[in-house]
């Protein structure tokens, strides 16, 4: 036969369950401290990277497709414009560079709008952070997406025969400003994706801003073989000062005026459209 089991001694009594006792369990003395608005949007960067660890495939955009832009426009066209591909090269690949990562911006409004359609953020607007860091963790996780791109890019470059005469450093000066500026810049996507209802109309409205403005630049050909109406609209793209000056630097200038006006392009864009995606983010 088995032993009975153990039973409970009669005489033990239990404390009395009260409000105030379970208050004091539940409800600390203590609240922790809010999270800065730094740290909210850090958070909120690594959301986007992991994204891009789960769905590597994300990463075509920046290593096939410039790769492809590089070999193409610099076999088809170098040799009519510039008498051989090489030399040809060293002033395209600093334009093709801007290119490629001005128009990867646009999948920053695409993901907006995505996780808006999935209701994801429903639940960002409830929680106690700094209200523009959703938006701002969205631009800091896409900027590795823009080193990436910029690190494939100028490998290819190196390997078909480009020579930066500005060496590592003008190299790097001439990446961070086009990363900085590709920041600024996706404000202009984060609001279209929180004001259309699809991502492919983010992506056709994208597409429709982006083509006229880098293909109407000095990033192929030089803007005085244009017609002078065109020239005046092509001297005046932030597009093409930002060429300008990433393509000096990297050839080994400091062209200031260049610089000044992309980063001044680059401020009144993120104050302007920054504004407005956080209205729209706010009454969304």
């Amino acid at each position: 036969m088995s032993a009975p089991a153990p039973t409970a001694p009669q005489d033990a009594e239990l404390a009395p369950v009260t409000a105030e006792s379970l208050s004091a369990l539940l409800i600390s003395t203590e609240r922790p401290p809010r999270p800065s608005g730094w740290a909210t949007s850090m958070a909120f960067g690594r959301r986007a990277v992991l994204k891009i660890k789960h769905v590597p495939e994300q990463l075509f955009d920046v290593t096939a497709f410039p790769i492809m832009m590089v070999l193409m426009y610099t076999y088809l066209f170098g040799g009519a414009l510039a008498g051989s591909p090489t030399e040809y090269l060293q002033g395209l690949l600093p334009g093709i560079l801007v290119m490629s990562i001005v128009m990867i911006t646009m999948y920053t409004g695409v993901a907006v709008n995505i996780d808006i359609d999935k209701g994801v953020f429903d639940r960002f607007r409830t929680l106690p952070i700094w209200r523009p860091s959703p938006m701002v963790g969205y631009l800091l996780g896409d900027m590795l997406r823009y080193a990436i791109g910029s690190a494939v890019m100028l490998t290819v470059g190196l390997i078909m025969g480009f020579r930066p005469e500005g060496g590592v450093t003008g190299v790097l000066a001439g990446v961070a400003l086009l990363i900085v500026f590709s920041f600024c810049f996706s404000w202009v996507w984060t609001m279209f994706g929180l004001l259309l209802r699809t991502e492919k109309s983010v992506m056709g409205v994208s597409m429709m801003v982006l083509f006229p403005l880098t293909f109407l630049s000095n990033i192929f050909v030089d803007p005085a073989t244009m017609p002078g109406w065109l020239q005046a609209f092509v001297h005046n793209s932030p597009v093409t000062h930002l060429t300008s000056a990433v393509r000096g630097l990297m050839a080994g200038d400091w062209p200031a005026d260049e610089i000044a006006w992309s980063l001044g392009w680059a401020g009144a864009i993120c104050v302007v459209f920054g504004t407005v995606t956080m209205r729209l983010y706010n009454r969304k």
